[in-house]
């Protein structure tokens, strides 16, 4: 990994004052030693006019394999041969941020004691990373930087030059130019960015990530037009953390409005409404409303139809009155967090014999679904075209039958009650339609009818007299055990 620092100066301000900056003399190549390689700072010219300091970092491959433990990306169980075979040694990422960090400590910090005036003014600066991973391409990589003062030059690099129609990698040569950041401001760009542009880190994220995001976006973060997602990104989307770091950065904006500490603001609200319970999650809500109508039923075989990440799964395994439980999705990569999720790798034989996770298309009937005592469609039906949902139907109802069939979609009417979500949007990018209540009972009684099910009703979720609940449900049962009527 290769990233180099040049900066102009007159005789009166000479450009090797970068050496103080950053700590390095300009006449010396120095080495420092990493846990995954070894670093080196070396200065490829230095003259008065013009000076570029350059960062090498050497990858040991063999040392992040071991020191990682199968955590990160290239770590997984299932991408053995990725943790040997991959980019990191020639395109940077968040191992060249953390490089960044430890041999320019002093200079990210805006700290020189020989020359203390040096940190504060704002200098020429041109950044050049060879090869950076950039997950959005060009315009991502400008929607970040140019919001920072920066001039962007970003190219492109082809998968390959002799074959020009394969068209262009993921990777880019990002040159950035600036006359009014200071070194430190550059560098803590830089070590926020380089893995957000990558959108992976070396290593697992830990709570205090958040406190050193905020530490080294103090300044530009908080009114960054791309906060979100740089927050998202860097955190590896725990949206745990990411929540927390959102909430903190709220709190530094209304304090600069008020002219005030953040302790004030953040110490404003009385203690006892830190005692309140905070409202249960709709996705919590609509959990338990199925598992409750899965009692009812008596079910105890009981299929999970798109099930995603493996979390109503998970739920119901919690409940020993379900002594079969199967996941299926047409997603690889789902049933793989799934069976993370679940641990099914390191589950005790009787548990993991309750559970199953296998590929499926809902759009083909499938004999593997046959003999059921519930199907669980939740959250799925709206990410179907149209067009699609009579092959479910007959997949699911027509070829399977189990004697109960729950189906959860949002009603579209509850929409106007969300205030972040702008008029007229669906609530997920890939909702391909959401239906209100009329006619998602239409749906439903229709598709009952045809195949000799009895329907009722459900909502879940706050049920507003106006709109309805957020989540409506249908709750199928099966009163003609022959086969399905002829649509």
């Amino acid at each position: 990994m290769f990233l180099t620092i040049t900066t102009t100066g007159t005789p009166e301000r000479p450009a090797t004052d970068l050496g103080y900056l950053l700590h390095k003399h300009p006449d010396k190549a120095q080495a420092f030693s990493t846990s995954y390689g070894t670093a080196h700072v070396l200065y490829p010219e230095a003259e008065a006019g013009r000076c570029t300091a350059a960062l090498l970092l050497e990858v040991d491959a063999v040392a992040l394999v071991r020191r990682g433990k199968g955590k990160g990306r290239g770590g997984a169980p299932d991408a053995a041969l990725a943790q040997y075979v991959n980019d990191r040694p020639y395109a940077a990422s968040s191992l060249l941020a953390v490089a960044l960090s430890g041999v320019f400590s002093s200079a990210m910090k805006g700290v020189c004691n020989a020359r203390p005036e040096l940190p504060g003014q704002a200098r020429p600066l041109r950044v050049e990373v060879p090869a950076l991973p950039a997950r959005g391409g060009p315009d991502l990589v400008r929607k970040l930087f140019e919001p920072l003062g920066w001039t962007v030059t970003v190219e492109p690099v082809p998968l390959d030059t002799e074959f020009p129609d394969w068209g262009d990698s993921r990777y880019v040569r990002l040159v950035l130019e600036s006359d009014t950041l200071t070194l430190a401001e550059a560098l803590r760009h830089l070590y926020v960015l380089l893995p957000v542009l990558d959108d992976a880190k070396h290593y697992w994220v830990a709570p205090d990530e958040v406190d050193k995001l905020l530490r080294v976006g103090e300044g530009w973060l908080p009114g960054h037009p791309e906060q979100r997602l740089i927050i998202s990104r860097y955190l590896s989307r725990r949206w745990s953390l990411t929540r927390q770091a959102t909430e903190r950065l709220e709190l530094v904006r209304l304090a600069e409005t008020d002219d005030s500490e953040v302790e004030e603001i953040d110490n404003a609200v009385e203690a006892e409404t830190e005692t309140e319970e905070k409202p249960t999650p709709l996705a919590v809500q609509r959990r338990e409303a199925i598992v409750t109508a899965l009692r009812q039923s008596k079910a105890a075989r009981v299929l999970d139809l798109g099930c995603g990440q493996g979390q109503l799964v998970q739920t119901l395994l919690k409940d020993p009155a379900f002594t079969e439980i199967v996941g299926v999705d047409v997603s690889m990569r789902a049933l793989t967090i799934a069976s993370r999720r679940l641990k099914l790798d390191r589950m005790g034989e009787r548990q993991a014999s309750r559970v199953q996770l296998f590929q499926g298309s809902l759009a083909y009937t499938d004999v593997r679904l046959k003999g059921y005592d519930a199907a669980v469609l939740s959250e799925v039906i709206e990410h179907l075209d149209l067009p699609r949902l009579p092959a479910l139907e007959y997949a699911v109802f027509g070829s399977a039958r189990p004697r109960t069939v729950l189906v959860t979609t949002p009603n579209v009417e509850y929409n106007v009650r969300w205030e972040s979500l702008p008029a007229g949007h669906v609530r997920h990018g890939d909702h391909r339609f959401e239906w209100t209540r009329a006619e998602f009972r239409a749906w439903a009684e229709a598709v009952a009818e045809r195949h000799g099910y009895g329907v009722a009703f459900e909502p879940v979720g706050p049920d507003d007299p106006e709109v309805g609940p957020p989540t409506q449900m249908a709750v199928f049962t099966l009163t003609a055990p022959k086969e399905a009527k002829a649509a």
